[in-house]
């Protein structure tokens, strides 16, 4: 019985910690993002290590992240110009659209470093 309990606990939680339980409109937050791909990646996995990867990040993170810029509490002016035209929909949207892409893993990025 408490493996049963243990096995169910992984499974919630493992299924709560998915994007696919991301809150927005994916869809729209795809069409809001064009302006981010020029930096952060057409799939949100920046080429250039500059550049902050956000495909599969968390979308509370990312929500959080772009109110900061919004506000001015993270300081970064290109962030800040572009953080400034969303409006809290498009924060949500824009946060689940990332969030809901596939992240790169390091094996893979240590191949990409080892084939250049």
């Amino acid at each position: 019985m408490k493996r049963f309990h243990a096995s169910l606990l992984i499974t919630t939680l493992a299924a709560c910690a998915t994007p696919a339980f991301a809150k927005g409109d994916i869809e729209a937050g795809k069409a809001k993002s064009v302006p981010c791909q020029a930096c952060h990646g057409a799939d949100g996995n920046a080429a250039d290590p500059q550049y902050p990867r956000l495909a599969g990040q968390y979308h509370d993170y990312l929500e959080r992240a772009l109110r900061e810029y919004k506000t001015g509490e993270r300081k970064n002016p290109i962030m800040a110009g572009f953080a400034t035209t969303l409006s809290e929909e498009d924060i949500v949207n824009v946060s689940a659209y990332f969030a809901s892409l596939p992240g790169t893993k390091l094996t893979d990025l240590h191949d990409k470093v080892q084939g250049d």
